[in-house]
């Protein structure tokens, strides 16, 4: 949000779908996350005064965020370091792919309703 840490990749945002997990909605702040995965090899961080701050938030899942701001910027769970999982309400750039599911519904909040025809999975999709 305050543009103090930045990052950028080659290629096209991966497959995605919404989190509706605790621990994403309490990081997003919101209903849901929107996450989609990034190779490393193409995956560019700019951080010119230190700001990006890294929490643990469950046994090998890090978040990663600017500390000026509070902005939560991607996501690196330990079982595949190759992967950085961009928040896609943090690219600068717009793109036209569509959600492909809804995970951890089990757990969402019951003040939101999901209203589109997107499968539904109770936990983790495994695909």
């Amino acid at each position: 949000m305050c543009g103090e840490v930045t990052y950028s990749f080659e290629g096209e945002v991966g497959d995605y779908g919404y989190c509706h997990c605790s621990k994403c909605r309490k990081a997003s702040g919101t209903a849901f996350s929107a996450n989609a995965e990034v190779s490393l090899e193409t995956f560019e961080l700019d951080d010119p005064k230190n700001y990006l701050s890294e929490y643990e938030s469950s046994s090998g899942t890090h978040r990663f965020f600017c500390s000026n701001c509070g902005s939560p910027v991607y996501t690196m769970k330990d079982k595949s370091p190759d992967l950085a999982r961009v928040r896609l309400g943090s690219l600068d750039t717009d793109f036209d792919k569509k959600a492909s599911r809804h995970t951890f519904v089990g757990d969402k909040a019951l003040w939101h309703e999901i209203t589109d025809e997107l499968p539904q999975f109770e936990g983790r999709f495994e695909g």
